[in-house]
């Protein structure tokens, strides 16, 4: 799952990486709650970065969960490699932890219609919640 256990009443944000779109989901570790709060559209990775620095601000998370795309086996493919320099990403500019979680299946969890990556990111922080409550 990841390396880092949440604190009790830590603010996450997480990110469920796509090349064309980021779903991003708020959660809360005292509540184990999470929710689908914005899909961040377009190519342009400073753009992207620019979109989720707004989102810090705003939101001031304690700690960044950031999706890593597996095969169904368990093994990395090349989305996995991105999704993880993606985190390295925003460890460096944000200066914050970013913790990775094994994100296969909450794409499928998430359903289809508008806003499937927040809800995807909103499953795969959900079920990094759940991890880190269990550990503490």
């Amino acid at each position: 799952m990841a390396s880092t256990a949440t604190t009790s009443d830590a603010t996450v944000l997480a990110f469920d990486f796509g090349t064309r779109k980021i779903g991003v989901a708020i959660g809360n570790a005292v509540t184990r709650v999470a929710r689908p709060l914005t899909t961040i559209s377009g190519e342009a990775n400073a753009a992207r970065l620019d979109a989720i620095a707004a989102l810090i601000a705003e939101w001031q998370p304690d700690l960044l969960v950031v999706g890593r795309p597996l095969h169904a086996d368990g093994s990395e493919h090349e989305m996995t490699a991105r999704a993880d320099r993606f985190a390295r990403q925003l460890e460096a500019r944000f200066g914050l932890t970013v913790n990775r979680v094994d994100e296969r299946f909450t794409t499928v969890l998430a359903g289809p219609g508008q806003g499937d990556d927040a809800r995807a990111a909103a499953h795969l922080l959900s079920s990094y919640l759940e991890w880190s409550s269990r550990r503490s």
